[in-house]
């Protein structure tokens, strides 16, 4: 029940979802109360305004990716990745999709190439509303092992459904296996949560974070110009998606905090 009201809940705190709620209310009062009506419709378009031009966006997303960002990456005894990354084998697809988050499975190939580690832990299962198909753990398993990177280097963790399932499953593995060290793979807008929560098992991890959203390159596209910094500020598909996944991190470590899995 909690990994259901987990994802459904937050969808209020969304800006899509709270502008519609808003909508929803304005269409109920529109007869009775039009003012009423009138400041819920205002509400709804101001929250879709600001959160979808890029100043919010890249802002809000910068002050969680630019979190752990490292130095260097030192050698550790496995890599660990988090699934999200990946699209399963359906029609028509005539293999695994890699989605925005496949740079985690990429970006552990490379470390693993460089020899930052010798096993590659695939940490994620599939839940069963989001569709049937392999686990995510398989997925990126199918992946990597079409790009060169030996099966026995491969160990699958195919259970986890949430973040916190994924260090507590992973914790296991590693204590089975004697390993007390790892660098941990996943996008870098998710790595504050995913960091406390490995830590709070008692994991030594290391941030390995990858598919960064916004760089220094985009950060000073906002203001190379008097033109940018005025056309940055109209709506964007793209921007409210990066809102959104923001939103959702504040969200989950709250969320986690309060289950004391912090």
């Amino acid at each position: 029940m909690f990994l259901y009201l987990s994802k459904l809940l937050p969808l209020f705190f969304y800006p899509l979802g709270l502008a519609s709620l808003c909508m929803l209310v304005a269409l109920v009062m529109l007869w009775k109360r039009p003012r009423v009506a009138a400041f819920f419709i205002m509400l709804s378009l101001m929250v879709l305004l600001v959160s979808s031009n890029s100043w919010v966006a890249r802002t809000v997303v910068r002050s969680l990716e630019w979190q752990n960002i490292p130095g260097g990456v030192p050698n550790a005894e496995a890599i660990v990745v988090l699934g999200g990354a990946t699209k399963s084998t359906f029609y028509p697809r005539p293999t695994v999709d890699l989605n925005e988050a496949g740079d985690r499975v990429l970006y552990a190939a490379q470390l693993y190439l460089q020899k930052k580690a010798p096993v590659i832990v695939l940490s994620g299962g599939r839940i069963d509303w989001r569709g049937r198909g392999s686990s995510e753990s398989g997925d990126m398993a199918t992946v990597l092992s079409s790009i060169g990177i030996p099966a026995e280097a491969l160990v699958q963790e195919p259970e986890s459904l949430n973040t916190y399932q994924n260090a507590v499953n992973v914790k296991k593995i590693l204590a089975a296996r004697g390993i007390n060290r790892v660098l941990l793979v996943t996008s870098a807008i998710h790595m504050p949560r995913s960091l406390l929560i490995f830590k709070r098992q008692g994991i030594d991890v290391i941030p390995a974070p990858t598919d960064f959203l916004v760089s220094e390159g985009e950060l000073q596209e906002l203001s190379s110009s008097p033109k940018s910094a005025i056309l940055n500020l109209l709506p964007s598909v793209e921007n409210l998606e990066m809102v959104t996944a923001a939103i959702k991190e504040y969200v989950g470590i709250i969320a986690y905090g309060l289950r004391g899995w912090l």
